[in-house]
């Protein structure tokens, strides 16, 4: 080697040998990149990075779904059928009732009116009846005066005519034509008394009809009466249901059921619910119709009741899917609803409460387990920045499937490892700016 190459006179040149140290440091560096962060993270300013341990542990896949509290079994209390019944009196949601206690009243003042004119109604016709029976029997005793006279007459003229040998020829001929005359006058005399007897019998008709569609009236309206109050068939927590036909505002929960309110034929106006049995009603989002199958356990909690979560089965599913609309402009949103039946209860839970319903679609357990934020992209393959001492090292591991709180560890760590949650670099350039 030419002196003017020796080391001491090029580093001479150059600075110093530290400087030729740094190069080759640079040049290490630059061949290992992950050792270089390794070491410049090991080497820099401590920074607060947030870490988690890997765990083994059970991994779910599950979706969740908004719903409500209903009973299994519970007595529904509807509008009679009646017209247009409207409440004046019903009883306080929410409260317990006894088996027979008045639960609703409607108003029955109309009716009664009705009641009361269908009874002068039937009165009236059967006065009618009794005058046009006794009109009857004046008619019929003077037909049968007519009757009998004319037949006396037949007979007296008949007798006349039988004097024929012993008078005049113009005598005889004219008795013979009494006797014509006379056959005639009875037989009109029972004709007529034929058609009295049918008048009469269709005038008796006509009021029995008047009188048997006014007791059938009066009849229908005594059950409406008797049905404008609705009692508790059992003992119970009485549920004012809602009224979806009052008036509110658009897109909101229509208010339930208060005095004053006019119902209709058939309407729902409460519930008392058995609660030794209660189930979640959900609506299960389209794209998740698919994951759900009967039989699948589901995890139900409850907004009011936070201190517990409650266990269920899925026991029903629509076939259909029912729409929801969202409003005009806005596309319109389906859901199949489902139920899960929950296995046991609380004295706490009451129908109509929110809750959630998390159904498990898949389960793994003794899983290696890190949080979804915990890893992250490097070359388009998944790796953790793991602890070692104060700083960390990147590492490439090998992963299954995820939900959206945890990630599976095929490859790369075990149980008690530390990874960071944040990427350290990006700690260190905010902790810098700081």
């Amino acid at each position: 080697m030419s002196k003017d190459l020796k080391p001491g006179k090029k580093l001479g040149q150059t600075g110093s040998g530290k400087g030729r140290i740094v190069l080759w440091v640079v040049i290490l560096l630059a061949l290992a990149g992950g050792s270089f962060a390794a070491y410049r993270y090991s080497t820099a300013k401590p920074v607060e990075v947030p870490t988690v341990s890997v765990r083994q542990g059970e991994f779910t896949i599950t979706i969740t779904s908004r719903g409500e509290i209903r009973s299994t079994r519970s007595v529904t209390l509807a509008a009679p059928q009646v017209p247009n019944p409207t409440i004046t009196t019903l009883a306080e949601s929410g409260k317990p009732v006894k088996a027979g206690e008045i639960v609703v009243e409607f108003d029955t003042a109309q009716y009664e009116n009705y009641y009361l004119n269908f009874v002068t109604n039937a009165r009236t016709v059967d006065s009618e009846i009794v005058q046009t029976k006794a009109s009857h029997k004046i008619t019929d005793e003077e037909d049968a005066m007519s009757l009998m006279t004319s037949e006396y007459d037949v007979q007296r003229a008949g007798l006349e005519a039988s004097k024929a040998e012993i008078l005049s020829e113009i005598e005889g001929a004219k008795n013979r034509i009494n006797v014509g005359l006379s056959e005639g006058v009875l037989g009109q005399v029972k004709t007529s008394v034929k058609a009295h007897d049918v008048s009469q019998q269709a005038d008796l008709e006509r009021l029995d009809t008047r009188k048997s569609k006014t007791l059938r009236d009066m009849g229908r309206v005594k059950d409406y009466l008797g049905k404008m109050t609705i009692r508790a068939p059992q003992d119970g927590i009485l549920n004012i249901l809602p009224n979806f036909r009052a008036q509110g505002n658009w897109g909101q929960t229509p208010p339930a059921f208060k005095e004053g309110d006019r119902a209709w034929t058939g309407a729902a106006i409460a519930e008392i619910p058995d609660l030794s049995e209660m189930r979640i009603e959900m609506k299960v989002e389209e794209v998740d119709r698919g994951k759900i199958q009967l039989g699948q356990k589901v995890r139900v909690k409850i907004d009011a009741i936070q201190d517990k979560e409650f266990e269920a089965t899925l026991d029903w599913i629509s076939p259909i899917a029912s729409l929801n609309f969202r409003g005009f402009g806005s596309a319109n949103e389906k859901t199949f609803p489902a139920r899960a039946t929950l296995k046991s209860v609380d004295p706490r839970l009451r129908p109509g409460m929110s809750a959630s319903g998390i159904v498990l679609i898949e389960s793994r357990p003794d899983s290696l387990l890190i949080p979804n934020k915990a890893s992250f992209l490097q070359g388009g393959k998944p790796h953790v920045w793991i602890q070692r001492g104060a700083g960390f090292q990147s590492r490439e591991i090998e992963v299954g499937k995820r939900n959206d709180n945890d990630i599976i560890v095929l490859k790369g760590l075990k149980t008690g490892d530390r990874v960071a949650l944040e990427d350290p670099a990006e700690v260190a350039k905010r902790s810098k700016k700081l």
